[in-house]
């Protein structure tokens, strides 16, 4: 009788697809968590909660909270990087997507458990710190509201702006590995100077590989949310060749 209970009490985890895209241009990327968000919200039969991994080309997103004296770098800057500038609806101020840089969409039904927004963003937190920590780097979660993200001693290595719908999550986190570190000069990344920003190369002196790192994030990922992870190819999720 004892191990017929412990294993009826033993809860099942509940699985999440995860699929690495590769490089996805900004518009792309916010229609394709849509997609999936939808059909969760749909409670469509093959919706699932999933974890989209990718790299943007350069471009600098503004969150709801953004002011527009974050932006500090003129037009024609911003053009000879190929930087675009583009409204979002994640919370947060403005920061930098580019090459190097491993973003992470989790879109997930968080009406399941009821984490809630803090509690959400503290596994975010740890999600990353743990990552970092997988590569060599020591590093802590943000505490202050305006020091959400992640850490290492004053340098911020990533940082996590998040949109609720109903309870299911899209944005998310973007986590330096090889960033051009230079590109943040623009902006006031979340309200701080450039050279607050830092990334796993530069603290590490060695290249990392973005399908690597989002593979050990991913496996991080699932260890935190206590979900069955499930790898599957990009078309899995909806994501073809750009038009």
């Amino acid at each position: 009788m004892g191990d017929v209970a412990a294993g009826a009490s033993r809860r099942v985890a509940t699985p999440i697809r995860m699929a690495w895209l590769g490089r996805v241009g900004y518009e792309r990327g916010v229609e394709l968590q849509e997609t999936v968000r939808q059909r969760i919200l749909d409670r469509e039969p093959d919706a699932m909660d999933t974890l989209l991994l990718l790299e943007h080309p350069p471009t600098y997103t503004m969150g709801r909270n953004c002011d527009l004296t974050d932006v500090l770098a003129a037009p024609d800057w911003l053009r000879s990087r190929g930087i675009a500038v583009v409204d979002c609806d994640r919370g947060g101020r403005a920061t930098y997507h580019g090459p190097g840089q491993l973003v992470g969409y989790p879109v997930l039904d968080l009406g399941q458990d009821r984490r809630g927004v803090r509690a959400y963003v503290r596994d975010l937190q740890e999600v990353l710190v743990r990552t970092v920590g997988a590569l060599g780097v020591t590093a802590a979660g943000g505490q202050e509201r305006e020091r959400i993200g992640v850490w290492v001693g004053r340098r911020k290595i990533a940082s996590i702006g998040i949109h609720l719908r109903r309870w299911v999550t899209t944005h998310g986190f973007a986590l330096n590995v090889s960033t051009q570190l230079d590109d943040f000069a623009g902006i006031l990344s979340c309200g701080f100077d450039a050279s607050v920003m830092t990334s796993i190369d530069e603290l590490t002196g060695r290249r990392h590989g973005l399908p690597e790192v989002a593979a050990c994030c991913a496996g991080i990922f699932a260890e935190v949310f206590e979900r069955q992870l499930v790898s599957v190819e990009p078309a899995e999720v909806g994501f073809g060749q750009e038009s």
